[in-house]
């Protein structure tokens, strides 16, 4: 016995009549013939009472269809609840703070429209302590701008980002024009991240690529006291164009780095798909498309869609 059969008899039941019934539910009436004949079969006894102007149910009829009525509204109830519970839950998020200027409240906006019942819990933090975390189980996905592949975790590669030249309009050598080759930053003073970041082990491969040194004038882990410092003057810096997002741009020079090798690849990670929750695969998607349409419209500087 199948829902489908309780379906299409309850149905039938409704209508009186097998054809308005097969019609409603887009069957051919032999089709819902034969169904309900089967159901007679395996139960043994005549359900519906045929007649040249309909059907009507017999005594075993009646009592057949209080009960699959009943095991009909139990089975929605069990596929809302199902779905209710997809929808709920807690979900753990790392966003790198550069990631999160830009992607950080429009997620949050996405997920409180789609899942309002899913708590989010966003950690800002440097990349490599976002894989670390990853890693403990302490977040269901990050993005990350390098993977371990010996992890077991689910990688999806999300989008691509060029670096600028970022640095007051007075600084004295910040270079002119819309881009500029890492070969002809030597003597441009720089605060860079410290070398624990990757986004310095990417610059001083560039650099070395180049036959370069860099001058670099101070180290700044922390972004929003890193752009502090390169406003105030102090220095340019080398950053993706999301450094920019949260303080916004103003007064500030923004050179495109030319180097084709510069640049740097944001990666959605998480957990493998047999260890996330319903709500955090749904948090996924989320976090995914929303990054996407970021992109797509033109919110996410210097940034382009992965093709993968």
């Amino acid at each position: 016995m199948e829902l489908r059969q309780l379906r299409y008899f309850v149905k039938t039941c409704e209508l009186r009549s097998m054809g308005r019934a097969a019609l409603e539910l887009d069957l051919a009436t032999s089709a819902l013939s034969q169904q309900i004949s089967r159901l007679e079969s395996e139960l043994s006894t005549r359900l519906l009472q045929r007649s040249s102007t309909g059907v009507t149910p017999t005594d075993a009829g009646l009592a057949f269809l209080q009960q699959a009525q009943l095991t009909l509204r139990h089975a929605d109830e069990a596929v809302r609840a199902a779905q209710q519970a997809r929808l709920a839950g807690h979900v753990s998020i790392g966003l790198p703070s550069t990631t999160s200027a830009v992607l950080g409240v429009p997620l949050i906006q996405a997920m409180a429209e789609r899942y309002p019942e899913v708590r989010l819990h966003l950690v800002e933090a440097l990349s490599g302590h976002l894989a670390t975390m990853l890693n403990g189980r302490q977040l269901d996905l990050a993005v990350l701008f390098q993977a371990d592949a010996a992890r077991r975790w689910s990688v999806l590669p999300l989008l691509d980002e060029k670096l600028f030249v970022i640095g007051r309009d007075d600084l004295p050598g910040l270079p002119a024009g819309r881009q500029v080759r890492i070969a002809r930053l030597g003597a441009l003073p720089l605060i860079l991240p410290s070398a624990s970041h990757g986004l310095r082990a990417t610059l001083a491969a560039a650099f070395a690529r180049a036959r370069v040194e860099p001058r670099v004038v101070a180290e700044i882990d922390g972004l929003a006291l890193l752009m502090d410092a390169v406003r105030a003057g102090q220095g340019a810096t080398i950053q993706p164009g999301a450094a920019t997002a949260r303080l916004g741009a103003a007064g500030l020079m923004q050179v495109r780095i030319a180097d084709a090798q510069v640049g740097r690849r944001n990666l959605l990670a998480s957990l493998s798909d047999d260890e996330l929750s319903p709500a955090a695969l749904a948090a996924r998607v989320v976090l995914a498309d929303t990054a996407r349409r970021l992109v797509r419209e033109g919110r996410w500087a210097g940034a382009t869609l992965h093709e993968n």
